[in-house]
């Protein structure tokens, strides 16, 4: 069986293979109150031959008294690399990054504090990418809408309004709004995207801008040498 997986480590798509994966698994009875439960290690080694870095994971299911268990773990750990956070470039201002790893990294223990991470890693594109300040990032959200496309803004102010679950506290203290992991997944895969199509996307067009111009530069220069009448 082929299926395909992105590297933690290069962000290569790969196709992985039987000889890239490796599984490891134990299970046990433990009393009769709690039954059987089966563990599971996942060694992934990428199989881009520039990369070959490795991930393990670590899965726990319920299990019946065979070993076999449902699909869904009931509790799950990335342990190499320690979060699922992409490589980006470096031209991306540091304190972007750092929300962004460190969102990525507490996704599972904490997903409110995720959820916030995220909030302000958008705040600081925000004013960084689009060069808007306000003293609420509502404000600077509503400055952008007409930027971006109407999608995307709707996905941006949905982002700002879960961030500020964990960001601020609510005015009736007794209502607890819970944000889980796979949200909080979510709203990360927001900032990825945001990421990829504003500084990345930018960038590879400077390039390419910069690349044309230089050969046009380069081509001018030979024309000039060309027509030099000789001495």
């Amino acid at each position: 069986m082929r299926i395909s997986w992105t590297c933690p480590y290069c962000n290569s798509l790969c196709t992985l293979g039987n000889d890239d994966v490796r599984e490891f698994d134990s299970h046990g009875y433990v009393n009769d109150e709690v039954g059987c439960y089966r563990t599971c290690v996942r060694l992934v080694v990428c199989p881009n031959p520039e990369c070959r870095q490795h991930s393990i994971s670590l899965t726990i299911h319920k299990a019946d008294e065979d070993g076999s268990f449902s699909t869904d773990p009931i509790r799950s750990w990335q342990l190499l690399p320690e979060s699922l956070a992409r490589q980006f470039p470096d031209y991306i201002p540091g304190q972007i990054l750092s929300d962004y790893r460190e969102a990525c990294l507490i996704r599972d223990r904490s997903p409110k504090a995720s959820a916030t991470l995220s909030r302000r890693c958008l705040q600081g594109m925000i004013r960084d990418f689009w060069d808007i300040r306000k003293n609420r990032l509502k404000d600077e959200v509503d400055a952008l809408q007409g930027k971006v496309t109407a999608r995307d803004w709707e996905a941006i102010d949905g982002l700002r309004s879960v961030g500020n679950i964990g960001a601020h506290m609510e005015a009736d203290v007794d209502t607890i709004i819970e944000v889980e992991p796979d949200e909080a997944a979510l709203l990360i895969s927001l900032i990825e995207t945001l990421l990829a199509d504003w500084y990345v996307v930018r960038h590879e067009r400077e390039q390419r801008m910069a690349a044309v111009a230089k050969l046009a530069e380069e081509k001018k220069a030979k024309r000039a040498e060309a027509n030099k009448p000789e001495s």
